[in-house]
């Protein structure tokens, strides 16, 4: 583990409770787990992992100020639903205060929320990563971690399919990112 990754863990120690510290754990461990099936960086991975919840919890008028001054594509659904504004605040955290200049670490750690359209694979590795993290134990769990060590675009397509739904069986609003997520993992279905 490099010095850096060490400073990254501390940092989201401090910042988050126990509960989401250890999510947050969980998450690098699966990222790292998930980048090694797939052949992608895994110490990229891991540091996404580490930071993709990095300011869930800080004070909601810092988070929108944060999401406000990116230049992160964010769509309107996003500005109108607090619960996605950590994704956002937390790369654009990253990106200025750690001064993480890798895209692709910000972008796994902007889209884990709601996706996107043509996902790198660090991304979709990101996304999928904290949907199936070992804490996980809701009633499809196992199945998503099996459809994500196979495939990580049917991983993709199987998350969004049951992620957009369920966001609106709880009357929540679906961002169009979102939905292009959706239809452009419609055809790796299997």
């Amino acid at each position: 583990m490099t010095d850096r990754i060490k400073q990254y863990i501390e940092l989201a120690k401090s910042l988050m409770g126990k509960k989401r510290f250890t999510h947050s754990m969980n998450v690098a461990d699966m990222c790292f787990k998930l980048a090694t099936i797939h052949g992608e960086d895994s110490v990229k991975a891991y540091t996404a992992g580490v930071l993709h919840d990095i300011h869930k919890e800080i004070d909601p008028e810092l988070m929108k100020q944060e999401v406000l001054a990116s230049d992160m594509n964010v769509d309107p659904v996003e500005l109108d639903t607090q619960k996605l504004w950590h994704g956002i605040a937390g790369a654009y955290f990253c990106k200025t205060e750690l001064k993480i200049e890798d895209e692709d670490i910000l972008n796994a750690i902007r889209y884990h929320t709601v996706g996107r359209a043509n996902m790198s694979k660090l991304e979709k590795i990101g996304y999928l990563g904290d949907l199936v993290s070992m804490e996980r134990d809701y009633p499809e769990g196992e199945k998503f971690r099996r459809y994500t060590m196979e495939d990580l675009d049917n991983g993709m397509f199987e998350a969004m399919k049951w992620s957009i739904p369920n966001t609106i069986g709880k009357g929540g609003k679906i961002p169009l990112c979102s939905m292009d997520c959706y239809n452009f993992y419609w055809k790796y279905r299997k």
